[in-house]
């Protein structure tokens, strides 16, 4: 049994502090912008017949995705997850320092900005979304890696030589599910859409990374949901199913869906 005993402020300058939360988020997307300009450059060189993104339009898409990530994810808790909270204590919406941010409010901030943008230039949709998936699992990752230092998001009871005692959760050991899902959605996450899209070569079907990307992470983000104590204030729907649980289901059935249309598309061309 191990006890949690993270700090998740990083420095204390009295006041201002920099939490690993917010450190988590700058790293996530600098590596995953790095990265991204990495397979731009890999697939342009591979298949020069390929029409791609240029480094330059997507280094101009980054800022649309950082708000459409804090704006979407922010929103998407506070909607999806404490609306009676947050309906009663507007001013709390705005502190982001304390956590409490939704994948799934975050996925559909980023799918409206790079709707936005993609529009603007006119360049389709999912050569933007195909790069983004491949990139994402890096910030999920830490992401998660950020949880666990906040003590947040914990796991259900576990006797297991592994568990964890969290703060403020009870003197009972837990599964630490955020590790559990840095693994699953990050790393395992990664290496499987990345194989696909470059190995595979499905970045050159437009739409294909996309909807893996969002059946695969629904599937081990429902997997690991088995191992994650509910929300308090939710509970489960029905008494089977999370909040994290509903939400995958949806971008599940709407990964299949981009997959038999990518698929439609190729049978009528």
């Amino acid at each position: 049994m191990i006890v949690h005993n993270f700090d998740p402020i990083l420095i204390d300058f009295g006041i201002f502090q920099i939490r690993w939360y917010s450190i988590a988020y700058i790293f996530g997307i600098l590596f995953g912008w790095m990265y991204a300009i990495k397979i731009i450059s890999k697939t342009s060189e591979n298949n020069l017949n390929f029409k791609q993104i240029s480094k330059t339009q997507f280094d101009d898409l980054i800022i649309y995705l950082i708000i459409g990530i804090i704006f979407g994810g922010r929103l998407g808790y506070v909607i999806f997850y404490n609306f009676e909270y947050y309906s009663n204590n507007v001013l709390e919406i705005f502190k982001l320092w304390q956590g409490g941010m939704s994948f799934h409010g975050g996925l559909l901030g980023v799918i409206i900005s790079a709707i936005i943008f993609s529009k603007k230039i006119n360049v389709n949709f999912f050569k933007f979304t195909d790069i983004i998936s491949c990139v994402a699992p890096i910030g999920i990752f830490l992401g998660r890696i950020a949880n666990f230092i906040n003590a947040e998001l914990y796991g259900k009871f576990s006797n297991l030589p592994w568990a964890v005692v969290f703060p403020h959760a009870g003197n009972i050991s837990r599964h630490p599910s955020q590790i559990y899902e840095a693994i699953l959605e990050g790393i395992i996450l990664f290496f499987f859409i990345n194989f696909f899209a470059l190995k595979k070569n499905f970045l050159f079907k437009s739409g294909y990374t996309s909807g893996l990307f969002l059946v695969s992470y629904s599937v081990l983000r429902i997997f690991s949901e088995l191992f994650r104590e509910p929300d308090k204030h939710l509970g489960l729907f029905f008494n089977y199913f999370s909040m994290g649980v509903i939400l995958s289901i949806i971008t599940f059935l709407a990964g299949c869906f981009i997959i038999l249309q990518v698929n439609r598309n190729e049978q009528n061309n």
